[in-house]
């Protein structure tokens, strides 16, 4: 990955050549933090205005329409695949993936920094989402709980940490030198597990639809600003000039 973005910002810094008839080194890292914070403080901004809007009637009435749809599909089996799915996204479930990855990693690509990178991202995501949790102080759906929860509703930590976690694990599958084929399927792998652990916390009435989406957004700023940080720091230690 150092490689290629070392190849994306040379061929950066030829083209800002050319146009500005000048050469700056440093422009192409500034357009690149630039790219990336706006993402950032866009996504938060949604968020924000997501949280800021969460007991208005519109978002109301939806939360209770989109879950009503959900938990009339409740059958055995799909309580059965729900629960399965939702205990992947607590921490026993991230212990395992962390485990396998560990394996994987360092038997495969010979590198096991990954995973320290994948921990950091459970970590913070997680202590970041009781401090959220904590100032908007919102209470769990009124309706038939099929697991037992003790924390407040808002944003949801199964959302926000799945995102986080199986999003960056996402990334870095992308960024990996494999079979094409095989690359596809394990992405689209992760982000149907990432929706499927989003829907089973409304199916199994722990959380309403808008909980989900906040964690997602919450998620997300979070694979952004982590990928953001973790390449810049790994051009400025590889780069001499920088």
């Amino acid at each position: 990955m150092q490689n290629q973005l070392k190849i994306l910002i040379e061929k950066f810094k030829i083209y800002l050549s050319r146009k500005l008839g000048k050469h700056n080194e440093n422009l192409p890292y500034v357009i690149i933090i630039a790219v990336a914070s706006v993402i950032v403080l866009g996504t938060t901004k949604l968020f924000t205005e997501l949280t800021e809007n969460l007991k208005t009637h519109l978002f109301t009435d939806l939360d209770l329409q989109i879950s009503n749809y959900i938990i009339s599909y409740r059958t055995p089996a799909l309580t059965k695949y729900f629960t399965f799915v939702t205990n992947t996204g607590g921490v026993y479930g991230y212990l395992i993936v962390l485990i396998i990855c560990l394996i994987v990693f360092y038997l495969i690509f010979k590198n096991w920094k990954y995973v320290v990178q994948l921990t950091i991202v459970l970590i913070v995501s997680s202590f970041s989402n009781v401090i959220l949790k904590q100032i908007t102080n919102r209470a769990r759906p009124n309706v038939e709980q099929l697991v037992p929860v003790e924390t407040l509703s808002y944003p949801s930590g199964h959302a926000m940490t799945a995102m986080a976690f199986y999003g960056f694990l996402t990334y870095l599958f992308y960024t990996f030198k494999i079979n094409a084929i095989f690359k596809t399927g394990i992405i689209a792998f992760f982000i149907l597990l990432i929706l499927s652990i989003g829907v089973s916390r409304i199916y199994l009435g722990v959380h309403y639809p808008s909980d989900i989406l906040g964690g997602f957004i919450a998620g997300f700023i979070w694979v952004i600003f982590s990928i953001l940080i973790l390449n810049v720091l790994n051009v400025f230690r590889k780069d001499p000039k920088t």
